[in-house]
């Protein structure tokens, strides 16, 4: 799983060479005997004053700081770590488990549901680049469909709409059968991920809520009023998602609802 990991992690690090060599227009040989290009080279040429030099690198930085975040939002991630969050907050545990442990997991659950999508930006965008098969431009595009068709299998037409309508002022419309603007895809699939993520969390807290109630009950009619329900029910709680196998049924509902 590590490699995987790595390589995975090298994916982003090559998208972003590419986006960025895209954006600016960048041309002309590799950085290196791997294709990888130089920083310099993620700069458009030309002798700008010291300032200006000065701020195209902290707009490159900052690009870069922001990459690991961009990734995680066109991926499913997002839908796992609400849902692990509900599931926590339905149990009542306010550390247990850790927001390290919870983060892991949806991670690696990422990782095994965007394996198809991460090998084909690899083998159809990045490997031709690291073998100076194909420029920049033409990388830039096969490593962002991929992504593009899963986020559009995953979208709720609603939201997409409801986007396409915002943008219709400042973005051209566009014409049958041409590809989502990802400035309106990304978003979208953003919203479709939350709300599908809260609608699974709903799910997950309501038999939990069930159990609060009925020992709050329990514990009114005897009497016990200084006694917080909470700490009779935790015990009950634990032991209910024990015996329902929790973990594999949430984990293994979550990672089918994408396929």
């Amino acid at each position: 799983m590590t490699g995987r990991a790595l390589r995975l992690l090298a994916v982003l690090a090559l998208t972003l060479a590419a986006s960025a060599a895209h954006a600016q227009g960048a041309g002309g040989a590799p950085g290196s005997a791997t294709g990888m290009p130089f920083l310099d080279q993620l700069l458009p040429p030309g002798n700008g004053a010291a300032s200006g030099r000065i701020l195209q690198l902290v707009a490159l930085f900052t690009v870069l700081s922001l990459a690991p975040g961009l990734l995680v939002m066109v991926t499913s991630f997002t839908r796992f770590a609400v849902a692990l969050s509900f599931l926590r907050s339905g149990l009542g545990l306010q550390s247990t488990p850790a927001n390290l442990f919870l983060v892991s997991l949806s991670l690696f659950m990422t990782f095994y549901v965007m394996a198809p999508t991460f090998d084909r930006a690899w083998n159809e965008g990045v490997k031709p680049l690291q073998e100076n098969r194909i420029s920049e431009e033409e990388a830039f595009p096969r490593i962002v469909d991929p992504f593009r068709e899963f986020m559009a299998s995953q979208v709720r037409p609603k939201d997409l709409q409801t986007f396409s309508d915002l943008a219709s002022r400042t973005l051209p419309k566009a014409e049958a059968g041409e590809k989502i603007d990802l400035r309106i895809l990304i978003p979208a699939f953003m919203i479709s991920e939350l709300r599908r993520g809260f609608e699974i969390g709903f799910l997950i807290a309501l038999p939990f809520l069930v159990i609060d109630i009925i020992v709050s009950t329990i514990v009114m009619s005897m009497g016990m009023m200084m006694l917080p329900p909470t700490v009779i029910s935790l015990p009950f709680k634990v032991l209910f998602f024990i015996l329902i196998d929790g973990w594999n049924l949430l984990v293994g509902g979550l990672v089918r609802s994408f396929f």
